[in-house]
């Protein structure tokens, strides 16, 4: 089956050439377009899209409500990738703290956006750039680092976090730590359980946020 995505942005441009990128691949389909967030969740409910590619700034609802709209109300939700115009936008990090999958630029090579489909489709965030990294940890807190020390992860858990925060694939976490990829698979359900972290960007966001992982 393919990937199915639904493209909100409120450029008419900017969606179709997402649509001509995507719909070149052949797995990979455009079932919907919307002009803003406000629009995305009757669209859901009809759709069920496996992924959003979803702006982060729009006039009516922005990227940011309207990710947490879908998984405030949205059973088993899509997964939301964020697409934005400056990599260093706050308005990403807001987006990845409110529950985004993946982060990418508008500006992306067509590779790299079909990459970027795939990967969150995929359930493995993508690599947080160097600007968004630094964000993170500047919104560091106190609160956020004793939620870490409580989390009690073990050492081999440790390694795996700090791996996903360089955002590497179970694959490659594997390749990297010689074990088998349903050994990462239990590792990496262990840290975000320990967490209490919906998703990979999520318990990457705490790693930064509690210094726990150090931006570079």
């Amino acid at each position: 089956m393919p990937v199915t995505v639904l493209l909100v942005d409120d450029e008419p441009l900017v969606r179709a050439g997402l649509r001509a990128v995507l719909e070149a691949q052949p797995d990979i389909e455009v079932v919907g377009e919307a002009a803003d967030g406000a629009a995305v969740i009757p669209l859901l409910h009809t759709l069920r899209p496996d992924v959003v590619a979803m702006d982060v700034r729009m006039p009516l609802m922005d990227g940011i409500e309207a990710t947490r709209v879908v998984l405030r109300t949205v059973p088993d939700p899509p997964k939301i990738l964020v697409v934005t115009t400056f990599e260093n936008d706050e308005y990403v990090y807001e987006a990845l703290r409110a529950g985004a999958d993946g982060f990418l630029l508008k500006r992306a090579r067509p590779a790299e956006i079909v990459h970027a489909v795939r990967l969150v489709a995929e359930g493995e965030s993508l690599l947080f750039p160097a600007a968004v990294r630094q964000l993170a940890a500047e919104y560091g807190t106190s609160k956020a680092k004793a939620a870490m020390e409580r989390a009690s992860l073990t050492d081999r858990e440790a390694v795996v976090l700090r791996l996903m925060a360089r955002g590497l694939s179970n694959a490659e976490i594997a390749a990297k730590l010689v074990v088998g990829v349903e050994t990462v698979k239990t590792h990496v359900s262990a840290v975000l359980a320990k967490l209490g972290a919906r998703d990979r960007t999520q318990a990457v966001i705490a790693a930064y946020e509690s210094g726990f992982v150090a931006p570079s």
